[in-house]
């Protein structure tokens, strides 16, 4: 089903040749939109495409010299060499691989979409420590079967990561409901990068050859360059969508300074290590049963949600945990976890608005006030905070009606809490 934008009657087309036509529509500021190339994909994307040739590229040859390394330790060109104990490590190695590749996906699958920029440059990262394992194989030949097995398990990691950030980097590119025209033409500039990356692979193999130094040398380059090459490309992209990163750093800002980011800056400053942000453990869409064991903790949960989420608060183990409703919609998630970064908030330092100060300063007094409590009266500061927020995120150009929050399939019903607004 086509965009918006494709429904929109066109001013003009126009072809060359016997080509396919292509029109013209209005732009909202007045000037002129033609369908395809740069308007068919987002503003990140030559920067994105030409960086990740590079690393693909460096990416190549680092492959080349590691497949150098696993055929000579399992004894090509060895006139000793049992074939059966070479193919006996091959399948133990690819075995090895196959199980690795299904335990992962079973247990990072859900946060590859969330934090896809992270899961990339890991994944590139774990593909040159695995290369880098291969090329020391042949040196260590009593663990070469241990070793090859702990490469491939990493690569077949590399492969469901990779292979899933792509495709979410592919929708976040797509913009004219074109996504497996750039789909396919990623995949045939892959191609081409890695075919002239293995026509200089012939011509660097016999040097390599030479000497294990030579090739470590050439590795070593090669892998920094293609780290370099995919940090500076997924700092390149800017996606719209707010994950719990990006919205950490703008809902800061925006509480210190009172101003929405836009995604251009608050892509900039998101860190691109996973596991880089503060302690808080933001659960979204959590069982009910998990918070409650008795009516009057279900009575003290509900009292004071008026929106279509609950939300625990344990203070002690800087954790939030949110029931979800069965009508809760984005923006409602998008509340709930805005609520949970701000009762962080109130146990961090930096300037808060005036209504947020007077909470932090009951949060540091002690105990005396319980968790509830503070959750109940941040509820009220988020029916004034939470639409002046929102506004200025479609504002700067941040898109609110999808998220890229992690939330689990739970929902639940209540008959304890009052009526419930929908959003």
């Amino acid at each position: 089903m086509a965009d918006g934008a494709s429904l929109e009657p066109q001013l003009c087309s126009e072809r060359f040749g016997s080509g396919a036509a292509r029109g013209c529509l209005a732009a909202a500021d007045g000037s002129l939109r033609w369908e395809g190339f740069p308007d068919s994909v987002s503003p990140d994307y030559l920067p994105y495409q030409l960086w990740d040739s590079v690393q693909a590229f460096a990416s190549s040859l680092s492959g080349s010299l590691a497949t150098h390394a696993v055929l000579l330790g399992i004894g090509v060109g060895n006139a000793e060499a049992s074939v059966s104990a070479a193919t006996a490590t091959w399948l133990v190695r690819d075995s090895t691989g196959m199980l690795g590749r299904i335990i992962f996906a079973w247990w990072k699958g859900t946060k590859l979409d969330c934090n896809a920029k992270q899961w990339r440059l890991f994944a590139d990262i774990l593909n040159d420590v695995a290369m880098f394992l291969e090329i020391m194989a042949p040196i260590y030949p009593i663990f070469f079967t241990m070793i090859v097995c702990t490469s491939n398990l990493a690569k077949c990691i590399v492969s469901v990561a990779g292979g899933a950030t792509r495709a979410a980097l592919t929708m976040h590119q797509a913009r004219r409901n074109n996504m497996a025209d750039v789909s396919a033409k990623d995949s045939s500039q892959e191609t081409l990068v890695n075919l002239a990356g293995l026509l200089v692979s012939l011509l660097m193999l016999p040097l390599v050859s030479a000497g294990p130094g030579f090739s470590l040398g050439c590795f070593f380059f090669l892998t920094a360059l293609h780290i370099y090459a995919n940090y500076r490309a997924v700092r390149a992209l800017v996606l719209e969508t707010l994950n719990e990163g990006r919205l950490r750093l703008v809902l800061k800002h925006f509480l210190q300074r009172g101003e929405v980011l836009g995604p251009t800056s608050a892509n900039q400053m998101e860190p691109l290590w996973t596991g880089c942000w503060p302690s808080l453990s933001l659960s979204l869409g959590v069982p009910l049963h998990r918070l409650i064991s008795s009516v009057f903790e279900l009575q003290q949960l509900v009292e004071g949600h008026q929106e279509p989420y609950l939300l625990h608060w344990d203070k002690s183990q800087s954790r939030v945990q949110v029931v979800l409703s069965q009508t809760a919609g984005p923006e409602t998630i998008l509340r709930a976890a805005i609520h949970g970064l701000v009762l962080e908030a109130l146990q961090g330092e930096g300037p808060l608005p005036t209504e947020l100060t007077e909470l932090r300063n009951q949060v540091r007094a002690g105990p005396e006030k319980d968790s509830w409590v503070i959750v109940r009266e941040t509820h009220q500061v988020l029916d004034k905070l939470f639409p002046k927020f929102l506004k200025g995120l479609q504002d700067a150009g941040w898109k609110t009606e999808k998220h890229q929050l992690e939330v689990d399939e739970w929902r639940a019903t209540w008959l304890l809490s009052p009526e419930k607004k929908i959003l």
